[in-house]
């Protein structure tokens, strides 16, 4: 009955955890991100050097680790993903905006996103990429349905197009009742709806990587442990019944 007991403590903390990292509410889409994909890492490592690194930093990743793990040439890296003056391939990944004009361009200086997947889940990340939308109440003119009033403007919008709310007509309790169905961008991005919808997957691929670079490299290493227990297991059974075969 203990066990039981704390067995059910435990799945409904990791509930509640999970509840809690997606903003308290069901997240409207899945990503199914592949850290074995390199050339969607390296895509997604791109998009977030155009689109995101000028505000957004990942002070605990180093360039340097990133290219040689995404399989990008360190020169190529260099002159294609590095736009900070005087930036050494070994530096770690920061850009140049002063914290304390950010902090009064946004209302608040734009976190560092080396751990966000961590903290967040890919699942977050995919959906709010995938959630802004029109609003011209806001000071950036979009708001977004994952993070209410969120203070930045939507930097994808060139590659989306401009995003709108969708809303249905259904009969509710017999009544007729606008209903939220999801959201469809204008078609003036540079990008049709899969292809944008495969390059927000693609960012969150790279920053679920960044979150933790060596994630397949200790999955590896966690089943060959295991292995190891698994044989040292057995023999050390075998030994043990061959040193007690004699005793009676």
């Amino acid at each position: 009955m203990k066990k039981l007991i704390i067995s059910l403590s435990l799945l409904v903390g990791l509930v509640s955890t999970s509840v809690l990292a997606s903003g308290g509410a069901a997240l409207p889409y899945k990503a199914n991100v592949d850290l074995h994909d390199k050339a969607s890492l390296q895509r997604g490592a791109k998009l977030f050097m155009n689109y995101c690194a000028g505000c957004h930093q990942m002070q605990f990743q180093r360039y340097e680790r990133t290219f040689n793990d995404l399989g990008i040439p360190l020169e190529v890296g260099l002159e294609n993903l590095v736009f900070t003056k005087d930036t050494k391939v070994g530096d770690h990944i920061k850009n140049s905006m002063p914290a304390s004009d950010a902090k009064k361009w946004f209302g608040a200086t734009p976190p560092d996103l080396t751990l966000e997947a961590r903290l967040r889940g890919a699942d977050w990340i995919y959906s709010y990429l995938k959630s802004f939308y029109v609003d011209p109440s806001r000071p950036f003119g979009v708001n977004n349905t994952v993070f209410k009033d969120v203070g930045m403007p939507h930097v994808l919008q060139e590659l989306q197009g401009v995003p709108h709310k969708v809303y249905e007509t259904q009969l509710i309790d017999g009544e007729e009742q606008k209903v939220f169905v999801g959201i469809q961008a204008d078609g003036s991005g540079e990008l049709s709806d899969d292809e944008y919808d495969r390059a927000v997957l693609d960012i969150t691929n790279f920053m679920v990587y960044i979150g933790e670079p060596m994630q397949l490299e200790r999955q590896s290493i966690g089943w060959k442990a295991l292995l190891f227990c698994v044989i040292f297991f057995v023999l050390a059974v075998s030994l043990k019944k061959e040193y007690w075969k004699d005793v009676k």
